[in-house]
């Protein structure tokens, strides 16, 4: 096969417009994708940019072969597209972990699942159908996730990170504000500066018990700072 040939088989798909048909449909699902990862990578989530772009793009992909294939060799149009569905659970499976107590990577599991149809529908032609999704996604990423945490709905596992002169009494002291509302340090580790102590500990607690815990610490005759470090982010 010479170049001849190749252009002329490049020329004669192109010319039957299912290549160009299929070129675009894999451009737009790129799109969607990494405009839903962007989010995801703005957050530091481990499934981000690549990650959503790639699921988006191969999704769209095996949905146009498994139609495309199933054409020339007389199959299953369905039969390749099925199997998008039960590969993306296991990967899915693989970003939720359990640890702590609580389990995380929920949002991050449901949300490749969804990406996943975002790329099917692409590949299907159904752009308006992707497109609408994509925006339900991205308000859902964006806006009910701060609803969750200022309504007090969402457990939080904030760190803190305080000083003293000694450990034990850091700690004695932590536990005894702790003890008002039936909590415990979690993940606790501690350092020395040559000068004090710092203690750093997770507390488990929804937006309004972490403000109203930080308000008590800081209130603390013997512990000499307290400052939040934010949250272990948990989905």
């Amino acid at each position: 096969m010479n170049w001849q040939n190749i252009f002329d088989l490049l020329h004669r798909e192109m010319a039957t417009g299912i290549v160009t048909n299929s070129l675009a449909r894999l451009a737009v699902a790129a799109i969607l994708g990494g405009i839903i990862g962007l989010e995801r990578e703005i957050r530091h989530r481990p499934a981000g940019l690549r990650t959503n772009m790639f699921i988006c793009f191969g999704a769209a992909m095996f949905t146009i072969l498994s139609d495309v294939l199933a054409v020339e060799h007389l199959g299953d149009h369905t039969r390749i597209a099925a199997q998008i569905i039960p590969g993306i659970g296991f990967i899915g499976a693989g970003s939720i972990l359990h640890t702590r107590g609580l389990t995380s990577g929920l949002t991050t599991a449901s949300t490749l699942f969804v990406v996943a149809g975002v790329g099917m529908a692409t590949g299907g032609g159904l752009y308006l159908t992707a497109v609408f999704a994509t925006g339900v996604i991205l308000i859902a990423l964006f806006s009910l996730g701060y609803l969750e945490q200022n309504l007090n709905l969402k457990t939080l596992l904030m760190t803190y990170e305080v000083k003293g002169t000694s450990v034990d009494e850091i700690s004695q002291e932590v536990n005894r504000i702790l003890e008002c509302e039936h909590r415990m340090m979690q993940n606790v580790v501690s350092g020395s500066t040559g000068q004090y102590i710092r203690l750093q500990f997770d507390v488990v607690g929804c937006h309004r018990e972490q403000n109203e815990l930080l308000r008590r610490l800081k209130a603390s005759t013997v512990l000499g700072g307290v400052i939040s470090l934010g949250p272990v982010e948990l989905e």
